[in-house]
């Protein structure tokens, strides 16, 4: 009955034309899922654009299994970068708004019908959503979910507030409208780290509206290996160095927990080698309290211990990753 009314309010209302950009490198297996996902939203007033940026392995197959369902384009480039891989796809796509999904993403089958609904009430020029975990996902993916989302860890600022005007989008869940992300010049030229955030700064700087739809939910599975999450926290962590010096004022003292927490690791460190005193038990007691509530809020949350204790881990390797970048990326700036 719920969809039945939804499709009935779908047409009676203005439909937007959406033109979704997916760059893509090495994960067909992934694309599947997301175009599977797409293939089963109620609204359906929208074109693909896949581009494959360099793959080794190639998602053309999977898309040609798409072509006779959805009004899908595949490219493939020579590998440039997310960046100017979505530039690409934006400039080959028709939409009246660019919707933007990492290939590690799948879609709730409302999920056009929340943004349209949206949209038609409220005048933005972007915006962002949060990201979920689904039950398939393995115990390593709701971990890793868990220190990506959590109030401990990022203080909910991943799509758990309701904030509009300056709220900052991310690549995985992100709709632009096409004139204002031309008026900026689309993404910025930049293959290693926080290529999504620089483009919602230069939208903000330029007086652009956005938005958090909290009901514009994807599912996004994350790195899959401990080593990719460290390295994915490191770009993030290098990145965000570099882009508080881009864009006076957006520098938040919350940047700085990551490189305090290694820096507690280090003197903890020095502490087994050289140094005995009272100031180092009181460290070892703030890291003991902290990543104990990590595992119940983790635990609670997933109803799984098994995940508490990873989330202890992930969490552990997601401020040493980031805090260590922070850290490169000043010292990189000084040099």
């Amino acid at each position: 009955i719920k969809k039945d009314i939804r499709l009935k309010k779908l047409r009676m209302s203005k439909r937007n034309k959406f033109s979704i950009v997916v760059a893509v490198y090495n994960r067909p297996e992934e694309m599947s899922e997301l175009l599977e996902s797409i293939f089963n939203q109620e609204y359906r007033d929208f074109e693909i654009i896949v581009v494959d940026d360099g793959s080794q392995k190639s998602s053309r197959d999977i898309v040609n299994h798409y072509k006779n369902k959805l009004k899908i384009k595949y490219f493939y480039i020579e590998n440039k970068g997310p960046a100017l891989a979505r530039n690409f796809g934006v400039n080959k796509s028709e939409g009246d708004w660019i919707i933007f999904f990492d290939s590690d993403c799948t879609i709730p089958k409302n999920y056009f019908f929340e943004i349209n609904n949206f949209l038609n009430n409220n005048e933005i020029d972007f915006y962002g959503g949060p990201d979920m975990m689904d039950n398939s996902f393995t115990y390593l993916q709701k971990s890793i979910n868990f220190s990506m989302t959590s109030l401990l860890t990022t203080g909910g600022i991943r799509g758990k507030t309701n904030s509009i005007d300056k709220f900052l989008p991310r690549s995985f869940n992100m709709g632009i409208k096409r004139k204002a992300f031309q008026e900026v010049g689309g993404f910025s030229d930049i293959r290693q780290y926080g290529e999504d955030l620089d483009l919602s700064y230069k939208l903000i700087f330029s007086e652009k509206k956005s938005a958090l739809i909290s009901n514009a939910r994807v599912f996004h599975k994350r790195r899959t290996n401990l080593y990719n999450f460290f390295n994915q926290m490191f770009k993030s962590g290098k990145g965000r160095h570099y882009l508080n010096l881009k864009y006076e004022g957006t520098f938040r003292l919350f940047h700085l927990f990551p490189a305090l927490f290694v820096f507690g690791l280090f003197i903890l460190f020095i502490n087994q080698l050289l140094i005995k005193n009272n100031f180092i038990e009181i460290i070892k007691i703030i890291y003991g309290v902290y990543f104990t509530l990590i595992f119940l809020s983790s635990s609670i949350e997933n109803k799984n211990p098994i995940i508490g204790f990873l989330s202890i881990i992930t969490t552990f390797i997601q401020f040493l990753g980031y805090g260590i970048g922070y850290v490169f990326g000043i010292f990189k700036n000084i040099k």
